[in-house]
């Protein structure tokens, strides 16, 4: 096991991994912006260290001074959390080559699965189903008329690198799709410094469902269930829950065997999730996987009792799984809300100081935040500052239970998004569960 590893990251998935590590008996190194200085994950580390000045691509997304940090203090491992730099594939071989060990995949896996095309067609072969859609890169307008009058419309228009809903436009007809296609085309490579898009069918009001998935450097590998993320606005998931409400015990067999799978016949290790569409009829597709641990990881902690953090780590030190598929276990119903510092009506972000603090507690109740009071939310990076995660016998109880933990949350000084999923909590179609999709929100105009 390491003795001492360097967290690239920084909020609540930094103090998290901090958590963790210290459970485990590993000392730990938070780096930070000179802006983070006060930040909870700064404080609580072993050692801290400022690599930079507030922007991100001064600090956080600074390889240097990340690589340099680790070995002015001797780390062993890097964990990069989520975002920044967790699924680049140039920084895990930079680690692999100055001798720190990357907490995630290898360089190859985090290329192969950040590639869509390339996803797409290494799943297939696994018998994944997949969207009909192109198998290579689309690069003119004539090509993009010419496949999606063949598919059908609607389609859509995807990056090949990247994610988060960027570079991705939905094209209805004929006539919206050379404006769309440029722009798809634009965004992306604004975003990821590459124009490449693929053209698919487009999946109409489907649920959003992931696996959580566990694999060692030694071939085992096991599923944690599956998580529902079709809350979203944006592309962007506001609402999680595990286990889908929707799902048979069959269908769960049959997605959750898919995707690990999938994951096996990719020779991929480290904690990863493997993300599909569910359309109306039970039917799911293959949609990408992320590399690296998910915001949402908690509810899928909460029903099945394991540690995601502490089992990357272990993995990433070399050793073998703990568990076999036989001894997962799912257990109840989760819900977590992503409480982000934005105006609640507008969702514009609202960063300052805040002004009274009072975290909800009871039974089944768990956050995940770095914030404290007098703290001030910095406006130089993501406006989550907060995960409410509940755990009950039965997702009605979950519901109940999220509404009162809502309820009891108080944070002074800035506006939160915490009046937002009050009004999903007691939402009647969100209650019942079965018309819920990616386009929910969109549908209730909120």
């Amino acid at each position: 096991m390491f003795h001492k590893i360097l967290i690239a990251n920084r909020g609540e998935i930094a103090l998290r991994i901090i958590r963790a590590c210290k459970e485990l008996g590993i000392r730990t190194v938070a780096v930070h912006s000179d802006a983070d200085s006060e930040s909870l994950h700064a404080k609580i580390a072993d050692e801290s260290i400022c690599i930079g000045s507030a922007p991100s691509a001064m600090s956080y997304l600074n390889t240097k001074a990340i690589i340099s940090a680790a070995e002015v203090t001797d780390a062993e491992a890097i964990h990069p959390g989520y975002g920044f730099l967790a699924e680049n594939a140039e920084f895990a071989e930079i680690c692999e080559n100055c001798g720190l060990v990357f907490i995630g995949p290898s360089a190859d896996s985090i290329r192969l699965m950040g590639d869509k095309i390339a996803a797409r067609q290494s799943v297939t072969k696994a018998g994944v189903p997949i969207l009909p859609g192109t198998k290579d890169n689309v690069a003119s307008v004539e090509e993009a008329q010419r496949i999606a009058e063949e598919i059908g419309f609607p389609v859509i228009v995807k990056a090949t690198a990247g994610g988060g809903g960027k570079g991705m436009k939905v094209v209805h007809s004929p006539v919206s799709l050379p404006n769309l296609f440029a722009m798809a085309r634009a965004e992306a490579n604004a975003s990821f410094g590459n124009p490449d898009v693929y053209i698919e069918k487009f999946c109409e009001q489907p649920r959003h469902v992931e696996v959580q998935i566990l694999a060692d450097q030694h071939g085992n590998v096991l599923h944690l269930g599956e998580r529902d993320c079709s809350i979203q606005r944006r592309h962007q998931k506001l609402i999680e829950e595990a286990p889908c409400p929707v799902l048979t015990p069959a269908m769960r067999k049959k997605l959750c065997d898919c995707a690990t799978e999938a994951v096996k016949s990719i020779g991929y290790y480290s904690a990863g999730t493997m993300e599909f569409l569910l359309d109306k009829s039970g039917n799911f597709f293959f949609m990408e996987m992320n590399t690296r641990i998910q915001v949402e990881h908690p509810v899928t902690e909460m029903i099945t009792g394991v540690d995601i953090i502490k089992e990357q780590i272990r993995i990433a030190a070399g050793e073998k799984l703990r568990y076999k598929q036989s001894d997962i276990k799912i257990r109840g119903h989760a819900i977590e809300c992503r409480i982000n510092a934005e105006d609640p009506e507008k969702f514009t972000p609202f960063p300052g100081k805040i002004d009274g603090y009072h975290p909800p507690g009871g039974l089944g109740v768990r956050i995940d935040s770095a914030v404290y009071d007098q703290y001030t939310v910095l406006p130089h990076y993501d406006s989550m500052i907060a995960k409410l995660i509940v755990h009950a016998d039965t997702r009605e109880e979950a519901i109940q239970r999220m509404a009162r933990a809502l309820d009891e949350y108080i944070i002074g000084g800035i506006k939160t998004t915490i009046d937002f999923h009050k009004r999903i909590m007691h939402n009647k179609e969100f209650i019942e569960g079965k018309d819920v999709d990616t386009g929910f929100l969109e549908r209730l105009k909120i």
